[in-house]
């Protein structure tokens, strides 16, 4: 028999879609796990805001199109889907579904 822990996916409000720059990053608190939002090309992003490389902050990497670079030892991951685009880097960093309300960022987490 296969016991399954239910999910609850929660959109948790975060900080207003004008604080993150257009082609920027920024960093917030959803659900209690640190973020990176990020603005391309007019639509947002969000991953978890550390490197599974190094344990940076992606919020304090360089954003180049839909790629952040590490600060730490400049491995790359895709924003939109999280998935590790360049050495050091071989781990995804977890991604997450983003909405705006009322001007609002709000980013869904997945909680069991």
């Amino acid at each position: 028999m296969t016991v399954t822990t239910p999910v609850t996916t929660t959109w948790f409000k975060t900080i207003p879609a004008a604080a993150v720059e257009q082609d920027g990053v920024a960093r917030a608190q959803a659900g209690g796990q640190r973020v990176a939002l990020y603005a391309v090309e007019g639509e947002y992003f969000a991953t978890s805001d550390v490197c599974t490389h190094g344990q940076a902050f992606l919020s304090d990497g360089y954003l180049d199109g839909h790629l952040i670079e590490c600060p730490l030892h400049q491995g790359l991951f895709d924003v939109r889907t999280g998935a590790a685009a360049g050495a050091p880097c071989t781990v995804p960093v977890r991604s997450f579904p983003v909405k705006i309300e009322d001007g609002v960022l709000y980013v869904q987490i997945e909680e069991a």
